[in-house]
């Protein structure tokens, strides 16, 4: 019902709008000023509707953040796409605005999503809408200009909304299967006797079971998300960018699989209970900081390349 009700409230403000923004461009500087005045107050009511209906929704987002480990780099997200948006906060104020029409079928398409997602009880669509909403308002009050302006920050954005589970599901297992498969055959390559069966790594010592908390997908979110904050910080060439980015996955996966490898070595040749228990704990951290090197590491060579071949 709340959803219904703002959805017919938010379409008939923007339809009010859209009929004066003709008129905008026909009046005299000294009746445009009240009139700017006005469509700041109209978009200040609009934001507060926005702000309503969305606070359910987000504070359930920020739940999850809190509570799921895999996604605790959430709070990251907005924070940084607001300090981009202050970043570029010249450029957007030297745009003249100019307003499309087609930013009000981009807030039709977000509030039949966020009723979908609602009624549909789909987390994932109905954080989604709220994106949609926000490109709405930027196409309808300001013009597709502005908005390839906040591209970036508002395509970031759409890190903080977890997966959906029946994704994740399909995604977690291949990485738990893929992490023991080379975690396997790194400890061959050591001498150890293994014996792989699924997900589980069967050891002379123990059998050490790659769980779903241990496929490395918290790893690859959070390095994936630190890897475009690291390039855009960085470097400004967006190939650079790119591959940064991309590199983040094959990274991920390798230092999980090296964790495991560790984990079974100390298993196998030290204390089994320690290995699964204080080292398995704090050997997530560890990884994931070497994994941030060998992303610096990568940035570097990726740096000395470009030097040489503008020295060639």
């Amino acid at each position: 019902m709340r959803s219904g009700v703002l959805t017919y409230a938010m379409v008939a403000f923007l339809l009010r709008v859209m009929e004066s923004l003709p008129q905008l461009h026909t009046l005299s500087g000294r009746v445009a000023r009240p009139i700017a005045r006005w469509r700041v107050y109209r978009f200040t009511v609009l934001a507060i509707l926005v702000a309503w209906l969305y606070f359910p929704i987000l504070a359930r987002l920020a739940s999850q953040w809190r509570d799921d480990p895999n996604y605790s780099y959430g709070f990251l997200v907005p924070v940084f796409s607001i300090w981009v948006l202050w970043r570029e906060r010249s450029r957007l104020a030297m745009l003249t605005p100019q307003p499309s029409g087609w930013g009000l079928f981009i807030l039709i398409l977000a509030v039949s999503t966020l009723i979908v997602g609602v009624f549909g009880a789909e987390l994932f669509l109905s954080r989604l809408s709220l994106l949609l909403v926000i490109a709405g308002l930027v196409v309808f009050f300001a013009g597709w200009q502005c908005f390839r302006i906040v591209l970036f920050p508002w395509a970031f954005l759409l890190l903080m909304i977890p997966i959906p589970a029946i994704v994740l599901t399909q995604v977690t297992f291949p990485l738990q299967i893929l992490a023991s498969s080379m975690a396997t055959v790194m400890l061959q390559f050591l001498g150890v006797p293994v014996l792989r069966e699924g997900n589980i790594i069967n050891l002379p010592a123990m059998p050490l079971e790659v769980a779903e908390a241990c496929s490395g997908i918290r790893s690859l979110l959070s390095l994936m998300t630190l890897s475009i904050i690291y390039g855009f910080l960085t470097d400004t060439r967006v190939h650079v960018r790119v591959v940064l980015a991309l590199a983040s996955i094959p990274i991920a996966v390798a230092a999980n699989s090296l964790r495991i490898v560790v984990t079974g070595l100390l298993a196998q040749y030290w204390d089994a209970s320690k290995a699964q228990g204080f080292f398995h704990e704090f050997s997530g951290g560890l990884i994931f900081l070497i994994s941030l090197a060998l992303l610096t590491g990568l940035h570097r060579l990726l740096w000395t390349a470009e030097v040489r071949r503008n020295v060639a």
